[in-house]
């Protein structure tokens, strides 16, 4: 089966069949394993294996995930939900840059950024602690920084504005 996988805007597409997994032309043997009563999947590519926390969030197919330190917010859908996706997002009409939003009750640690500075998608705006865990927040898409509600070392509550953008 294809799924489209969007990560800060950029789409990659993936076709999973039979244990196989095909990506950019390359194909290697796959198998995702959970283990039970938590959060972690092992991903077994080509014989090496990685432990990554996966967390649904928001609509279907939306995802973080947590590997080796770094956090990833995704979207993974089958070619048939990504066109039905595609559609109504172009029928909903464009909204302007999305927030930085915490993501969970946390520390912030680091600000990157600053009213008037210029981001691009997928740059690191804001790091947040939570969890035991730093947590590199990024931009979704380019835009300028309209506002910053952020302050290291204050603590915020999940969905706390932290940067504002706009177009």
């Amino acid at each position: 089966m294809k799924y489209i996988v969007e990560i800060a805007g950029d789409r990659h597409e993936l076709d999973l069949i039979d244990g196989q997994a095909s990506y950019a032309g390359q194909s290697a043997a796959a198998a995702l394993l959970e283990v039970p009563g938590s959060p972690v999947h092992v991903v077994n590519i080509g014989g090496k294996q990685y432990q990554a926390v996966v967390k649904r969030e928001g609509p279907k197919g939306r995802y973080v995930l947590w590997i080796d330190g770094w956090r990833f917010e995704l979207d993974a859908l089958d070619e048939r939900a990504r066109a039905i996706r595609d559609l109504s997002a172009a029928a909903a009409g464009a909204q302007g840059p999305a927030p930085v939003v915490a993501p969970m009750p946390g520390l912030i640690v680091r600000v990157h950024v600053q009213p008037g500075d210029r981001v691009e998608a997928g740059q690191p705006v804001v790091v947040m602690e939570a969890m035991k865990m730093e947590n590199e927040l990024r931009a979704q898409v380019a835009g300028t920084v309209k506002a910053v509600h952020a302050q290291a070392g204050k603590a915020v509550e999940k969905g706390t504005v932290l940067v504002e953008l706009e177009g």
